[in-house]
């Protein structure tokens, strides 16, 4: 077990001697850690507006009803 910890280290070492040594690997690196938050934000705004997905469906329909009230509201004064 401790040679897979071992290999796993040198692994990371190596990656990260890189990443201080070249500008250019660092800068791929921020690239990359930039890439997976954009792929994280978009999944996570297709999850929360999704007209398919049952729970955004019901906030629709209560916030639908909501402004229904509220006009009705405006409408009777």
């Amino acid at each position: 077990m401790s040679q897979y910890y071992f290999f796993i280290l040198t692994i990371f070492g190596f990656f990260l001697y890189f990443v201080v040594t070249d500008s250019s690997a660092a800068a791929f690196v921020d690239l990359i850690a930039k890439l997976g938050r954009f792929h994280y934000e978009k999944t996570k705004w297709w999850m929360l507006h999704n007209p398919r997905n049952p729970i955004v469906k019901w906030m629709m329909w209560r916030r639908a009803l909501r402004i229904a009230k509220e006009l009705e509201d405006e409408l009777k004064r």
